[in-house]
């Protein structure tokens, strides 16, 4: 119960793209269009669901027992990227128009502050343990992909829209952006992450 507890609180009470505005700029960037958008979605879902328990093993099994816990925001980052490499040598080969609609943003995923503040969130702040992890590691890119899905529906609505010439493009969006962000939020309460940490 506790890791379905974990999934759901990571989509709606800590999306970690609508409460702490982690991974944004891809989120304003890709989510102009429905297919890139959902694209990207998985891509973090995969990313960031297998992260979490790799950077779990290597902190709980490497780093900790060697007394160089210190090193861990480097490797943190160096399996992102390593990650992240594996799923656009896989785009590029299956899926070449969509790694070409992707362009530079899915190799912006390396640096994408969610993926690294989901890590960081998961093993720094609220020490879970290796299944909460993968939990909050797919609840997490989840939550991200709901939010940029939603993003684009609403901005492929919104294409042909009376909206006010100052407000277009990454106006309309980041006003959009809080307004789900205020609608997750109404969440929160319900279930707290955090409660789940040793």
């Amino acid at each position: 119960m506790d890791i379905f507890l974990i999934v759901l609180g990571a989509i709606l009470t800590n999306n970690i793209l609508l409460t702490t505005f982690l991974g944004i700029c891809p989120f304003i960037g890709v989510s102009g269009e429905y297919a890139s958008a959902s694209g990207m979605g998985m891509a973090v879902i995969f990313v960031l669901t297998m992260t979490l328990p790799v950077n779990w093993l290597i902190k709980h099994f490497i780093l900790d027992p060697l007394g160089v816990g210190y090193l861990s925001l480097i490797v943190y980052i160096v399996t992102i990227a390593f990650l992240v490499q594996v799923v656009e040598m896989f785009m590029k080969r299956f899926l070449p128009a969509l790694y070409n609609s992707l362009g530079i943003f899915l190799p912006l995923i390396t640096v994408n502050c969610a993926i690294l503040g989901g890590v960081l969130f998961a093993l720094a702040t609220w020490n879970l343990g290796f299944m909460e992890s993968v939990a909050y590691g797919f609840g997490g890119g989840v939550g991200w992909a709901l939010a940029i899905i939603l993003m684009a529906a609403i901005r492929e609505r919104l294409r042909f829209a009376p909206i006010p010439e100052g407000l277009k493009g990454p106006g309309i969006a980041l006003i959009i952006a809080g307004l789900m962000a205020m609608s997750f939020v109404g969440f929160s309460g319900m279930i707290n992450i955090r409660d789940f940490g040793g």
